[in-house]
């Protein structure tokens, strides 16, 4: 019996980590887009001639 609940508890703990991992890659994702965009605009004020 304790083999089989051991079991399940891996297969929860490994959904979880793949749920974290999700949201941690969504996250950086969207970190890395805003850096991008912060980039774009610091280049583009310092390369702006009038």
């Amino acid at each position: 019996m304790k083999l089989s609940s051991s079991g399940m508890e891996a297969d929860q703990s490994s959904k979880k980590n793949r749920v974290s991992c999700r949201r941690l890659g969504g996250y950086l994702r969207q970190q890395k887009g805003r850096l991008y965009i912060i980039r774009r605009c610091v280049v583009m004020l310092l390369c702006w001639h009038d």
